[in-house]
């Protein structure tokens, strides 16, 4: 969560900056930049890792689908080089360098623009970690910015170079579309996680909640409410991408666009869900706690209602009046031990009569 936060030092860049200028604003992942591409038709398969950008330009053009993956984007210079190469705006070029944008599409007629935010669960501290991807997707080409190496892509290079499915055959659309539906589909993922963690905490917490059990059902609420932030733009922002009726998308692609905004519907179905059980398992605690205090209460008040009459006996006799009657009479320390002993059986009959205990 740290890492969503701008620094001092952020903020005065970006108010000394001139407007589209890009300015890398994030957390640096890693060292060096990697751009590596995918290219592809139903009968060609390359995948290489480029050594400029310039060479990634003379890949398009050719009547193939190419699929540019730049890994780290922490050099604002090279990322601003890649995009006057491919013609993108400037202020394209700055919101992909920022890492603080939330999910949008925005439509620039020679290319469509896509922010999305990969998530990862961390059980171990019920945190959640999130990485910002941006799409670019052209005419014959598909860019996509990633923070740091490892994503939700693997099955979908997959398919390219085995080719299997529709993707060898179609275009850069589908292409583009394939890379959002993998990013939605981790979702469900996470949110099996989150699911499980659920689970293990509504059986901790109904016998006999533990202290601790608070502060992990406050951390599964700050996890499903950072889910929420997430997917909930996104929605949207494919709902834009199926209407957009950019030239870009084809008729066909735009079923699957669709298909895949039905599954974010879902998505964000089963976080409101999670939303209202942790709401119900923070209550659930509060009552339990309530209840077992209710319990403890009421054995205490017990125990202080039948020791008030004994407690009066004993208070009685212990004045030491010299004319108290049964001062100097010789039975009367077990008398008054049977007169109490009796008291406290009586009232605990009543009490267990009346069901009070």
């Amino acid at each position: 969560m740290a890492e969503q936060k701008l620094y001092d030092g952020e903020f005065m860049e970006r108010s000394k900056r001139i407007p589209g200028t890009p300015v890398f604003i994030g957390r640096r992942r890693m060292e060096d930049v990697r751009i590596s591409y995918i290219r592809y038709n139903p009968d060609l398969y390359e995948e290489k890792e480029a050594s400029s950008p310039e060479e990634c330009l003379e890949l398009t053009g050719k009547g193939d689908v190419v699929w540019l993956n730049v890994t780290g984007i922490h050099d604002a210079e090279l990322i601003g080089k890649l995009g006057d190469i491919f013609g993108l705006h400037s202020l394209t070029v700055e919101d992909v360098v920022n890492t603080m944008q939330r999910p949008k599409f925005e439509d620039f007629d020679s290319y469509l623009f896509m922010i999305l935010k990969m998530v990862e669960y961390l059980p171990g501290l019920l945190g959640m970690e999130t990485e910002q991807v941006s799409v670019i997707l052209g005419g014959d080409f598909v860019i996509t910015f990633q923070e740091k190496p490892g994503d939700v892509f693997d099955q979908v290079r997959e398919r390219i170079r085995n080719g299997r499915g529709r993707i060898r055959n179609a275009g850069a659309d589908f292409l583009a579309y394939s890379l959002i539906d993998a990013v939605v589909d981790s979702y469900f993922l996470v949110l099996e996680s989150l699911g499980d963690r659920l689970d293990d905490l509504e059986d901790r917490i109904m016998p006999d909640p533990e202290p601790d059990v608070i502060s992990e059902i406050h951390s599964m609420k700050r996890a499903v409410l950072f889910m929420r932030r997430t997917v909930w733009p996104l929605r949207e922002e494919i709902s834009s991408l199926e209407k957009s009726g950019s030239e870009l998308v084809a008729n066909e692609t735009s079923v699957f666009l669709r298909n895949l905004y039905d599954h974010t519907v879902q998505v964000m179905d089963t976080i409101e869900t999670y939303r209202d059980v942790v709401s119900g398992m923070q209550d659930v605690y509060y009552s339990c706690i309530s209840t077992r205090m209710n319990e403890v209460m009421k054995v205490l008040t017990v125990i202080a209602t039948i020791f008030i009459p004994l407690t009066f006996i004993t208070g009685v006799y212990g004045m030491n009046f010299r004319n108290m009657p049964e001062l100097f009479w010789e039975p009367g320390y077990f008398v008054a031990l049977g007169v109490m002993l009796l008291i406290a059986l009586s009232m605990l009959l009543f009490f267990k009569k009346k069901k009070w205990i």
